[in-house]
């Protein structure tokens, strides 16, 4: 009987914690994040937290970059789309074409399969292009980088080498170390598949892709700037994004004396690619706590509101 009593309290203190509301979720790191680094003893910037920002990579200053939409508006912004510039010169003819018909595919009405609505995992860049909101946690062996929507989670080890043959995983194999106050992560052995690609335009990569992330703090009202600079291109000149977003992330902190967060990444894949090519992210602090957004595939999509008329029917139902 006593048995009996004590799997019931069990079970019910089980269930009592299955239904904690998951918007009421915050994250504490497993380990505290360590003040230096230890292997060189340099003091490691503190990058942890919760960061927010709008879609798309943003293209460098200069020189080769990511694969942007091929939509304009009459003033010359852009359309947010999945239909691809596959005139963009860092494409091979094969890569080139792979983009053309999934701008097709968009334009016909037809959702473009990806990692993100079909629920998959999410390689890099790809994730850093279509997440709004990021956590990173900083520990002694191991960087963890969380992201917002479908429970993706990136686990990068500190100060080791890449394997010798790594084994393909749909994440690859990230390593990471810091020089100054920057986190240099670098992946190799991304798994190629039906959905393998490095933006929302459907840009494929070979087994040879490698990709260089690194993260620093810049100022506050540098990355202010960056990013209305960025979602202006898409809603015209001093226009920003909603300051919030569906997948229930909290407002971006409007506080410019906080520090910013930027990635600059490269990209270099010569099957795929004509060139190495760059391009950044920039985050800032986000406010409220972390949401849980749970993934559900989206196979029979309209494609994207902004280009896509709604269909009408030819005659009335009655």
């Amino acid at each position: 009987m006593h048995r009996r009593r004590g799997s019931l309290l069990l079970i019910m203190s089980t269930a009592a914690a299955a239904l904690t509301p998951a918007h009421a979720q915050t994250l504490t790191p497993p380990t505290e994040r360590p003040d230096r680094d230890a292997n060189t003893g340099v003091s490691i910037p503190d990058l942890s937290g919760i960061w927010g920002r709008w879609f798309n990579l943003e293209p460098p200053s200069s020189g080769p970059g990511p694969v942007v939409s091929k939509l304009r508006r009459p003033d010359g912004t852009i359309i947010f789309s999945a239909v691809g510039d596959y005139t963009n010169p860092i494409l091979r003819p094969e890569s080139a074409a792979v983009v053309r018909k999934n701008g097709e595919m968009e334009l016909s009405g037809s959702a473009v399969p990806s990692p993100h609505n079909q629920c998959w995992p999410e390689p890099t860049p790809f994730t850093l292009s279509i997440q709004l909101g990021m956590q990173m946690i900083q520990q002694k062996d191991e960087v963890v980088l969380l992201y917002l929507s479908d429970h993706q989670v990136r686990r990068v080890r500190l100060n080791v080498p890449h394997s010798a043959h790594p084994a393909p995983a749909w994440q690859g194999e990230s390593v990471g170390h810091y020089e100054g106050d920057t986190l240099v992560i670098d992946t190799i052995g991304q798994k190629v598949g039906p959905l393998s690609m490095v933006d929302r335009y459907g840009t494929p990569f070979s087994p040879a892709l490698h990709v260089i992330e690194r993260y620093r703090l810049i100022d506050g009202r540098t990355a202010r700037d960056l990013q209305q600079k960025h979602e202006s291109a898409y809603f015209g000149a001093g226009r920003s994004s909603p300051p919030n977003n569906p997948y229930g992330r909290g407002d971006i902190d409007p506080d410019p004396t906080k520090p910013g967060l930027q990635a600059e990444i490269t990209v270099e894949d010569p099957e795929t690619f004509t060139t190495p090519w760059s391009a950044s992210v920039t985050y800032r602090r986000v406010q409220g706590t972390w949401p849980e957004a749970v993934c559900a595939e989206n196979t029979r999509g309209s494609g994207s509101s902004w280009v896509s008329l709604v269909p009408q029917a030819a005659r009335p139902d009655f």
